[in-house]
């Protein structure tokens, strides 16, 4: 009888443990049901990340296990550690090329250390242009993420049309200390999911 309850008691401790989250198609960790995302929202999110992730492992096998994708609402959130500079801008230009990626937030860091006088220019340089961009009217500075490696500058993010494009390399064009801009800009009209 003492066998049986016990026996019980685990079943049902063990029970009320699950349910909690799910995990699937869908992603892991959250309830399909409490998920404030439509279905279909979380089913592009879902293929957006799958997606993604198999492009990383298709360039490089060891990013499976040290790049971590997650997907929301058609924003990417990149995290994990990378070796060199360019890996992260890789990474970051193919999540931003990624059909229906609405913005990408990258955390992924870099081993690599640098001299103290190269990463102050890049620091400066970084800050130059986002003050640029933030003080243009005809630009919407959150829609874009710049890095600086070495005084080449990456932006990324997607543009309403044009003239904000331009607007952007003409305000990178003027920061003293930039040796190369590399952008990859997308436009609103080529997002397979048209931003609110």
């Amino acid at each position: 009888m003492r066998k049986n309850f016990i026996i019980l008691f685990f079943l049902l401790l063990l029970n009320s443990c699950v349910g909690s989250s799910t995990s699937g198609v869908f992603g892991t960790g959250v309830s399909v049901a409490l998920d404030p995302r439509t279905l279909g929202t979380q089913i592009d999110d879902s293929i957006m990340q799958k997606n993604l992730r198999a492009r990383l492992v298709l360039t490089e096998k060891k990013y499976l296990v040290k790049i971590s994708v997650k997907v929301l609402d058609g924003r990417i959130f990149l995290g994990g550690k990378v070796d060199e500079p360019e890996e992260k801008l890789r990474i970051t230009k193919m999540a931003w090329e990624t059909k229906g990626s609405r913005s990408v937030k990258n955390n992924i860091v870099v081993k690599q250390k640098f001299s103290f006088k190269n990463t102050v220019k890049d620091i400066l340089i970084t800050a130059q242009l986002r003050t640029a961009l933030i003080l243009n009217k005809n630009v919407k500075a959150a829609n874009f993420n710049i890095d600086t490696i070495n005084q080449k500058t990456y932006v990324f993010g997607i543009a309403h049309n044009e003239n904000e494009k331009k607007e952007i390399i003409q305000e990178a064009k003027q920061i003293v200390d930039l040796k190369e801009l590399v952008t990859s800009i997308l436009m609103v009209s080529d997002l397979s999911r048209q931003r609110e």
